[in-house]
């Protein structure tokens, strides 16, 4: 506590020291799902759907910052409040939903890092899946908490240098058109399946479970109210910081599809990298299946720390790798989802593989919102940090949007 007080004299010191549960959240929205939506969305539209990357981050860092709120004041994830405030059949069926979120999820990841393999080395998936599977789980019932943050910060400014200089390389970004449409709504009929899938594949009901989870790694005494004060304000910046963070990697994915590709529509990620190579030459392919390469491993490592979290919580118990439910959880979502990959990989395209993972997102996702709207808005749950009126407000209006967009996005996906 006295080097954490002494930090306090200096606030930019004191800010870094709560840098990193954000971060782990950002990597899931830079997953290979992000990844095709956004190489989609650029190649086929330009510039001009750069704005739904701005909406969707901002919806992202109200609930996270809300989530994250959760965590703190009760010292409790979002699962454990879920298996304490809620009667035990409703409990375990929301959190069962909520493991299977997981392991959809850690289909979509773990199938990134096998295709990125595949641009690399010419790996088959189901070889490159089991590798990226094996690599996730070896990392986390290997590293401690504070390895895997620093880690994760690691990965996420790699893919973030890799994609800069991608961008550095490229000598026709229209600055000016990407500026003016990050900000300005434009839509077609045409465009609404991306605008949908683009908006519905940032908000995942894991990275909310996650966040609840991680941000009680900066807790040092709940009992301070000082302590508390001083944790709220502080993961705020850090959310914040982390979204984005985000949003200038999902960004920098479109702005680079529309400069290369813009209208030649890009509908697989290995066709993305192939049409790289005239353009930029090997060196830019390489930087970008690299890059893939750690969204791949980094989102499927947070992918199982979720699904470790939320099953711990069933049975009140924090996420902690060295004890037997995180780390059943963990395998649980890992081996499951590789083994559906391996399964579904003989029958089906990897896109598509990608697309009903991330329909079982949208199923699951507004049980997950309003588990949370639920839980912070409680005075018994809450105390006196339960939502104000006016973030009643806003979480009821974006949970009942998120919900309708999930809605369509399963119909159209359903009947397309």
């Amino acid at each position: 506590m006295n080097k954490l007080l002494k930090n306090e004299k200096h606030p930019a010191l004191g800010f870094l020291r709560y840098v990193g549960p954000g971060l782990i959240v950002a990597v899931g929205f830079i997953d290979p799902g992000n990844w095709a939506a956004n190489l989609a969305a650029g190649s086929q539209f330009g510039y001009k759907l750069l704005w739904v990357i701005t909406l969707s981050t901002i919806m992202l860092a109200f609930l996270q910052h809300n989530v994250a709120h959760l965590g703190i004041v009760t010292g409790k994830c979002l699962s454990e409040n879920a298996t304490e405030y809620l009667k035990p059949v409703t409990s375990r069926i929301v959190l069962g939903t909520a493991v299977l979120a997981s392991i959809s999820t850690a289909v979509a990841e773990i199938l990134g890092g096998a295709l990125a393999l595949q641009m690399l080395f010419k790996l088959p998936l189901s070889l490159g899946s089991l590798l990226t599977a094996a690599l996730v789980i070896w990392f986390l019932f290997s590293n401690s908490y504070s390895k895997i943050e620093k880690v994760i910060i690691g990965f996420v400014s790699v893919i973030g240098i890799s994609l800069l200089f991608e961008l550095f390389i490229i000598p026709h970004v229209d600055w000016i058109a990407a500026a003016k449409a990050s900000v300005t709504p434009s839509m077609s009929s045409a465009s609404i399946p991306i605008i949908m899938s683009a908006l519905g594949a940032v908000v995942m009901p894991h990275n909310l479970f996650l966040h609840s989870e991680v941000i009680q790694s900066r807790q040092w005494n709940l009992e301070d109210e000082k302590v508390i004060q001083r944790q709220l304000k502080y993961e705020f910046f850090d959310t914040l910081f982390s979204m984005f963070l985000g949003w200038v990697i999902n960004s920098a994915i479109i702005i680079l599809a529309a400069a290369l590709f813009f209208p030649h529509v890009v509908t697989e990620i290995d066709q993305a990298q192939e049409m790289l190579k005239p353009l930029l030459g090997s060196a830019g392919a390489i930087l970008f299946a690299v890059a893939f390469l750690f969204a791949g491993v980094a989102s499927s490592v947070t992918a199982g720390m979720a699904g470790g979290s939320i099953f711990a919580g069933i049975y009140r118990k924090p996420y902690d790798i060295r004890e037997i439910h995180s780390k059943v959880g963990v395998l649980l979502t890992i081996l499951v989802a590789t083994g559906a990959i391996i399964g579904l990989s003989t029958i089906t395209s990897p896109f598509q593989i990608l697309i009903y993972s991330q329909v079982f997102l949208s199923i699951q996702l507004p049980i997950t919102i309003f588990l949370q709207i639920y839980l912070t808005n409680s005075q018994k749950v809450m105390g006196k940090y339960k939502n104000v009126w006016y973030t009643k407000a806003l979480l009821l209006a974006m949970g009942i949007f998120i919900t309708l967009l999930n809605v369509i996005l399963v119909i159209t996906t359903f009947q397309g």
